[in-house]
């Protein structure tokens, strides 16, 4: 039998349990905002309004998306980082947010202060795409033109310090190519511009360019990833086009303000993961050649760790800096 003492302490341990519990339970009693940091349309969106949709269903309360575009994803992530620590606001990011710690010189906010990771939403290739009036048919194409041509392509991107912007960068160093850059609010806005001939290319997400591609509408060159797209099976890997060691994976993940209580990002994280199962929410990322998501909060904090570290590396290698 238990000792007089251990029962109390155990009791008082489900005690202090229960209010922890019931706010997990009962949360959300009203509709939760998600912040998506870039303009609707773009690859943060591709992921952010089904799984929204989702959640609503699930949880009974509407999971509102709340576009905040501008500088590099940076505004929105800023306005998440200083939003009240209820649980009725979180930050749609991306790796974009990754990379911006090292490009800016300033940041208003401190991502791994101010934002707590919840968890990964989808991971995707991202993907040389080229507006098909170039002629540019391959890599190889490519990586010719440019240097018989110095600074006449462009490729556009979602914004200054973006993956799409430090991808162009890290081909730049790869195959010693001159390629300017022009940025935009967003990946919507420059995938616009990039269908109409405004730029020639964009190293994209494929969340933004998997229909486009299937449309004929974009050429698709290589897919940046150690192993060809599911969804892309013909289109060869930039390290089977010629360029050794160039990986690029663009992902989307869910962070909290810091103070959110634990219950309530346990259990976000949870419906996200049981999302994932539901076969429209599958469906919606095969089409669009994504891996789900849906891990532990503690997986995907050290994952954006190390993607920290990464990006930093590609920023001091290409000297992009945003001041």
């Amino acid at each position: 039998m238990l000792s007089w003492t251990l029962w109390m302490r155990r009791a008082l341990a489900a005690a202090l349990l229960l209010p922890a519990v019931a706010l997990a339970q009962s949360w959300p009693t009203k509709p939760v905002r998600l912040i998506s940091p870039f303009p609707a349309g773009g690859g943060t969106d591709a992921f952010a309004r089904p799984l929204a949709a989702q959640l609503s269903q699930q949880m009974g309360q509407q999971f509102l998306i709340d576009n905040r575009g501008g500088a590099g994803g940076t505004i929105g992530a800023d306005i998440a980082a200083k939003s009240a620590p209820d649980g009725y606001t979180f930050l749609v990011g991306a790796v974009h947010h990754t990379i911006a710690v090292s490009v800016y010189a300033k940041l208003p906010y401190d991502l791994q202060r101010d934002l707590v990771p919840v968890t990964l939403v989808a991971s995707v290739p991202s993907v040389v795409v080229v507006y098909p009036k170039v002629p540019i048919n391959s890599i190889k194409e490519l990586i010719a033109y440019a240097k018989a041509n110095p600074n006449k392509l462009n490729f556009g991107s979602a914004g200054n310090g973006t993956s799409h912007h430090l991808a162009g960068e890290m081909f730049k160093t790869s195959t010693g190519t001159q390629i300017n850059h022009i940025p935009y609010k967003g990946a919507a806005p420059a995938m616009q511009d990039l269908l109409g001939g405004q730029v020639d290319l964009m190293f994209d997400g494929m969340g933004t360019s998997a229909a486009q591609i299937r449309s004929g509408k974009l050429r698709a060159l290589a897919v940046t990833t150690a192993a060809r797209s599911p969804a892309f099976p013909d289109v060869p890997t930039m390290i089977e086009a010629g360029v050794p060691d160039y990986l690029v994976t663009t992902w989307y993940g869910i962070w909290a303000p810091a103070g959110t209580p634990p219950e309530i990002i346990s259990r976000l994280q949870a419906e996200v993961a049981k999302a994932m199962q539901v076969p429209i929410i599958k469906e919606i990322w095969a089409q669009q050649g994504a891996t789900a998501g849906g891990n532990a909060s503690a997986e995907f904090a050290a994952f954006v760790k190390t993607e920290i570290v990464k990006w930093a590396a590609v920023a001091k290698a290409s000297g992009a800096r945003i001041d």
